[in-house]
């Protein structure tokens, strides 16, 4: 059996979060982390409902319907 430890430290899996408390990795769904430093703030709120849609969902990534979805729930409409 092959280890893929160092140090001899055990695996700590993140990715599943604290099911004790129900707690989530939030900071690892983030899809728009990079592009949060913007001055317009409706691109902010986008993506803050995009984060909190992943969330709620459990979704790492989503779809376009998704998307629109979450466009929906803000007001956007066509």
């Amino acid at each position: 059996m092959q280890s893929f430890t160092s140090n001899n430290e055990p695996f700590v899996d993140r990715r599943q979060g604290n099911r004790a408390t129900g707690e989530h990795p939030a900071s690892e769904r983030r899809q728009f982390s990079d592009s949060r430093n913007t001055s317009r703030p409706e691109v902010d709120e986008l993506a803050k409902a995009v984060d909190q849609y992943k969330l709620r969902h459990r979704r790492r990534f989503i779809t376009f319907e998704e998307l629109f979805d979450v466009m929906a729930s803000l007001g956007y409409h066509k």
